[in-house]
């Protein structure tokens, strides 16, 4: 358990030194001027795009997760936020390049620069993680799979909140408000 907690500070770590600040600014500038915002993202890709949907709602935002029912048409004001870990996800490539054909923004958070989600994209954020199709046996029993990059999606997804927070003046006061009250 000490080592997994090890190798996640050093994605961390590696993650604080490499993000691409300029792509960051990027992507607050297109989330802060579309009319709506879309996530997207396939197993536990997708649970983090849902989290990051909430955050991005408790700070104001019109936001929608790409399959629920109470989704509404994406538009070219809009912009779709797409996490893959590859940036090969079957669904998430697909739907990603319908929106793109629609004229909306689309923003990949990817750990895989060429892939075809990222080729596609108007902004790429470098997610680096270990991709569930590549062999590292020591971090493979530590995380195996995708955790790596999911983890730090997440992490980066909460770090772009805080940016938020912060350059919008928001507190946590301003974020409850809008939490869910009928859980």
């Amino acid at each position: 358990m000490l080592r997994f907690l090890e190798v996640v500070a050093e994605h961390i770590k590696n993650l604080r030194n490499h993000i691409d600040l300029e792509k960051v600014k990027e992507m607050i500038n297109l989330i802060d001027s579309a009319r709506s915002i879309f996530v997207i993202g396939a197993g536990r890709s997708g649970y983090i795009a849902k989290a990051f949907a909430m955050r991005l709602m408790h700070l104001g935002y019109t936001v929608y997760v790409v399959g629920e029912a109470v989704t509404p048409r994406i538009t070219e004001q809009d912009v779709l936020i797409a996490i893959s870990g590859s940036g090969e996800t079957t669904s998430v490539v697909n739907i990603s390049k319908k929106a793109k054909d629609i004229g909306s923004k689309l923003v990949a958070v990817t750990g895989k620069k060429d892939s075809s989600l990222a080729k596609m994209a108007d902004i790429v954020i470098l997610v680096k993680g270990k991709m569930k199709q590549e062999r590292d046996e020591m971090l493979s029993q530590l995380a195996p799979l995708g955790t790596m990059f999911e983890l730090t999606a997440m992490i980066f997804l909460d770090a772009l909140v805080a940016e938020i927070m912060m350059q919008k003046h928001l507190t946590e006061k301003d974020l409850e408000a809008r939490h869910a009250v009928l859980e």
